[in-house]
């Protein structure tokens, strides 16, 4: 016989698996939460890596230039020591027009070369800020961690706390209702006892067999709305409960099984999908 020391039993089981649930989710979001600043510390580095590579790539350009140069220079000055040499108009017109070339070079390489110090001063302001940026997020990142250490240790000790209660509450109650009560408060929004006014469910609010009503009005074992899953319990309507009662499009209990069927997989493809949720 269901007694109202049994229904205020599950009421107070449901507002702690509510509760746990609660805090398992919060658990499960935290790494979350997490990930989002490691993701940003990662895209911060790969950046970093890539303007040392870029300037890397810019000195060994800028050393390249330096030496062609310096070979310009070179080639300038012998040429230009040579003009005093040479005896020939024809000497004299080569002569020139090689100071002219190595000239030309040596400006070309000069513009190249300013061209290639501004860079390397850009990037080597660029790769400061990011080194800056880089220790400044591991140094927030190891603080989160501690903070997410903490605060799923507490968390996880307020479950262990609630888990207790429950077991506690649980003692005398049958061990697959209670499973399935659980599962019941997982998919209904923390609500897995609703009463039964008349022949309706005050969960759903769908009209129920009559005769299934009668079974919840005299409380022999727990019973299971056959279309929200809740557990049922009568609470008198305020109106002559032979007027409230409704045979109409009231249905049968002969489809009861195969709708609970259909709960329990839908309730195993929400379990799988909030695993898949937490794994990744």
């Amino acid at each position: 016989m269901v007694t109202e020391n049994d229904l205020n039993k599950l009421r107070s089981l449901q507002e702690i698996i509510y509760e746990k649930i609660g805090l398992q989710k919060s658990i499960q979001e935290i790494p979350k939460l997490q990930g989002t600043q490691e993701e940003l510390l990662t895209r911060i580095k790969k950046t970093f890596i890539e303007k040392n590579q870029e300037y890397e790539r810019v000195k060994s350009e800028e050393v390249d230039l330096r030496g062609r140069l310096a070979e310009a220079g070179s080639a300038r000055e012998k040429a230009e020591k040579t003009m005093d040499l040479i005896s020939t108009q024809r000497e004299y017109e080569a002569l020139d027009k090689e100071i002219r070339d190595a000239t030309d070079k040596e400006q070309q390489y000069r513009k190249d070369l300013q061209q290639r110090e501004r860079v390397l001063e850009e990037l080597d302001e660029q790769i400061k800020q990011h080194t800056a940026l880089i220790e400044q997020q591991e140094k927030e990142l190891e603080e989160r961690r501690k903070i997410i250490q903490a605060e799923i240790h507490d968390k996880q000790k307020q479950i262990d706390a609630l888990q207790k209660k429950e077991e506690k509450l649980t003692e005398n109650l049958d061990s697959e209702m209670v499973f399935k009560f659980e599962r019941i408060i997982k998919n209904k929004m923390g609500v897995g006892i609703v009463a039964i006014k008349g022949n309706v469910c005050m969960g759903c609010h769908m009209i129920l067999p009559v005769q299934f009503a009668n079974e919840v009005r005299i409380g022999d074992d727990f019973v299971f709305c056959p279309y929200c899953s809740r557990i049922l319990f009568y609470e008198e309507s305020g109106e002559q409960d032979e007027d409230y009662f409704s045979t109409e499009d009231t249905g049968s209990l002969s489809d009861l099984d195969e709708i609970e069927e259909e709960e329990d997989e839908e309730d195993e493809e929400e379990e799988e999908k909030v695993n898949i949720d937490y794994e990744e």
